[in-house]
């Protein structure tokens, strides 16, 4: 709120709006989708940032959501994915928007015999796993749209930047701030990058992800969990189906 307070008052633009959500939540996800679409008849970016980490230096131990689902990739992955179908038909009746997913070079593979963590738990692993799941899911969600109405794109937007998280976890940073708004604000604005899609970036440079996320089965696979844990419907299946996807 004290952002957007400074923003209104320094661009002279009564059109900044703040809404809240506990992202643990997805009713309050979808809620927020609601609130956001009758604040808006536009919305030409989203940018999917909300996280948490491995869990260090407190609360290493295996959480859930308030849906009951293992809490990193509820909150970093699950929610993202909710907010992004829900938000989908105002992003694409908006003029070439765009999908940010802010995910991590740090990625595990997902297991998806064991997907919620019940056996082998590690806050690191829960924490790489989720950031795989917002890369692939974004990879699979860029081939289901068409790249001059909306792209998706994912990336590592730098390594222990001085955020709250990092310094709590780990003591000290490596990468500035700046480093990662600049590539975050490059994919979600610059011009260079008008109807690229499907692209993962390691800062401002593209990178190869995990190799899982370039396997088509593993894509659809957590994109058919999703759906079943989330319970939403999906918003890309005609065009799916007219593609010859599943």
């Amino acid at each position: 709120a004290a952002a957007a307070s400074a923003i209104r008052h320094s661009s002279n633009n009564n059109r900044i709006h703040t809404h809240l959500a506990d992202l643990a939540s997805l009713d309050q996800v979808r809620a927020l989708a609601d609130e956001v679409e009758r604040s808006t008849e536009h919305l030409h970016v989203l940018i999917n940032n909300a996280g948490i980490g491995s869990g260090k230096p407190e609360l290493t131990t295996r959480q859930e959501s308030h849906d009951g689902y293992e809490l990193r990739f509820a909150v970093n992955y699950l929610a993202g994915f909710v907010l992004t179908l829900r938000l989908l038909s105002l992003l694409t009746s908006s003029t070439s928007a765009r999908i940010v997913n802010v995910a991590s070079i740090g990625q595990s593979p997902i297991d998806f015999d064991d997907p919620m963590l019940e056996r082998a738990y590690s806050g690191s692993r829960a924490y790489g796993q989720s950031k795989l799941a917002q890369i692939s899911s974004g990879f699979e969600l860029a081939e289901r749209l068409d790249p001059r109405e909306v792209s998706v794109n994912s990336l590592h937007p730098g390594t222990f930047m001085p955020t709250k998280i990092v310094l709590e976890q780990h003591g000290h940073s490596v990468d500035s701030l700046e480093t990662g708004i600049e590539a975050v604000a490059r994919l979600a604005t610059s011009p260079e990058l008008e109807g690229v899609s499907g692209r993962f970036f390691d800062r401002q440079a593209e990178a190869r992800a995990d190799r899982q996320a370039h396997d088509r089965d593993a894509r659809r696979r957590l994109w058919k969990l999703s759906l079943e844990l989330s319970g939403e419907s999906d918003p890309t299946r005609a065009r799916a189906l007219q593609s010859g996807k599943s």
